[in-house]
């Protein structure tokens, strides 16, 4: 006797509905059936029949086998992920209970992550008022703008399918043109003009209603002229996805929401410029190989490595990166995660990792292997970038930037092949030295919150702090 399988797939049901912008009740009429049983189906208390299965495939235009897959594989990782903390260390956790609580338990298990989340926000954040507070600071400002829009995309993985659908079809029209200059003279009867700084006076693009022209400063290089272009035209055809997409948040601030449409208005210019289509299968030919990327799409190193971050539509992810972006001074101005890398939120990174020392060989990639005080360990890829420049005399500032990936993607990378060692040998780093626990580490500038000092009027540690063992 058969006995027919059951097919539980609730956390894959929802991401897919949150990936389609769709409400429960959205999904239950496109559908034809209730909205309580779409819930009872997210929680795992229904199976999911072969006829709803295939309903669902015509309805979405999706691969069932895309549903079918181990739903709760991506929460059993985050769940597995946040049983690491050192909080839990004293607790037996074994792996088949965490992979059983996410497939049989999605609802509690997500409720889990969130208030995990929120901890960790939380105590970032006490690490950073308290040393705000003791460089005289104060309390710092909850309406930043530059977090808000942070928080926004790292919701969100920094993946936006929408935008990536929109504008490859945007890229389907460019391409019947010989130019981004030709498409915008004939679209929209826009003259492209290149002019001199003293012309522009401190712009690089200025879009001219009156006279119908678009103008771009001459110091840009080829790369930064062609991605404001790029930019110019997903302001004037994907106006209405940006403010769809960004009305899916509330801000605190004006700046936040502009910050965040500013942010997806460039996301919506890679995406032209790099279709999701044919990057994505580039860069798996090229094995994630930047400057042969760079040059087959025309795109700037850091363009590229920004691209990278993106690739996490569903059905066709790549691997998936965070990205970082520092001055010599270790300021971050660009700061994106789609790796589950566990950023300083305020400056102050572990000086032990490479980012902050690509300077010394200006233009050359390093490599380095990485490992949390958790035990994650990842492999990142980080170069110099300029930007500036453009004519003798002309100011130019040197930023670093870093690629990274999770361990178990690092393979997939040409970049790894010829870096000596391997993970055994990843260099031990923390997030910020006020949560970092790594009493021996001799590069330490600031003790970990909670950690009581020793006196050293008999014995002086080789690191910077001696801590007692309770």
């Amino acid at each position: 006797m058969t006995t027919e399988r059951r097919l539980y797939v609730g956390p894959s049901l929802r991401r897919l509905r949150r990936d389609l912008g769709l409400t429960q009740a959205d999904m239950a009429a496109d559908l034809d059936v209730s909205a309580s049983y779409i819930a009872l189906l997210e929680r795992n208390h229904r199976p999911l029949s072969a006829e709803l299965l295939l309903r669902l495939a015509r309805t979405y235009k999706m691969d069932m086998a895309a549903l079918t897959r181990e739903g709760a594989d991506d929460d059993v990782a985050r769940l597995q992920a946040v049983l690491k903390d050192p909080m839990f260390a004293d607790i037996d956790l074994p792996s088949l209970e965490a992979a059983d609580a996410a497939t049989n338990y999605p609802g509690i298990t997500e409720a889990l992550l969130r208030l995990y989340t929120s901890y960790r926000e939380e105590h970032l954040a006490l690490a950073d008022r308290r040393a705000d507070g003791e460089a005289g600071g104060g309390t710092p400002d909850v309406s930043d703008p530059v977090a808000e829009s942070r928080r926004f995309l790292e919701a969100r993985r920094n993946s936006f399918p929408m935008l990536d659908d929109a504008a490859e079809r945007l890229a389907q029209r460019v391409a019947a043109f010989d130019s981004l200059a030709g498409y915008f003279k004939d679209r929209h009867n826009l003259r492209v003009r290149r002019l001199p700084p003293e012309v522009m006076v401190g712009s690089t693009r200025r879009l001219d209603r009156h006279r119908r022209e678009l103008l771009l400063s001459d110091e840009l290089d080829n790369a930064s002229q062609t991605f404001q272009l790029a930019l110019q035209l997903a302001y004037l055809e994907l106006d209405a996805d940006l403010d769809f997409i960004a009305s899916q948040a509330s801000f605190a601030t004006d700046s936040g929401a502009r910050l965040t449409r500013r942010a997806l208005a460039s996301y919506a210019a890679a995406a032209l410029l790099m279709p999701y289509t044919a990057f994505a299968r580039a860069v798996e030919a090229r094995r994630y190989d930047l400057e042969a990327l760079s040059r087959q799409f025309g795109a700037s190193f850091e363009q590229v490595a920004h691209r990278l971050t993106t690739l996490q539509k569903p059905g066709q992810e790549r691997v998936p990166f965070f990205f970082i972006r520092v001055d010599e001074a270790g300021n971050v101005s660009k700061r994106l995660d789609g790796a589950g890398f566990p950023f300083a939120r305020h400056g102050g990174g572990c000086p032990l990792w490479n980012v902050h020392q690509a300077f010394r060989t200006p233009r050359q990639i390093v490599t380095q292997w990485l490992e949390l005080p958790d035990g994650q360990r990842f492999f990142t890829v980080a170069r110099t970038v300029t930007a500036g420049g453009g004519g003798y005399g002309k100011p130019r500032i040197e930023r670093a930037i870093a690629l990274g990936c999770a361990a178990e993607h690092a393979p997939r990378l040409i970049y790894a092949d010829s870096h000596p060692g391997g993970p055994e040998g990843a260099t031990p780093i923390g997030v910020t030295c006020r949560i970092c626990h790594r009493t021996e580490c001799t590069a330490r500038s600031a003790p970990p919150i909670g950690r009581q000092i020793l006196a050293d009027d008999i014995r002086r540690t080789s690191a910077p702090f001696g801590f007692s063992d309770n």
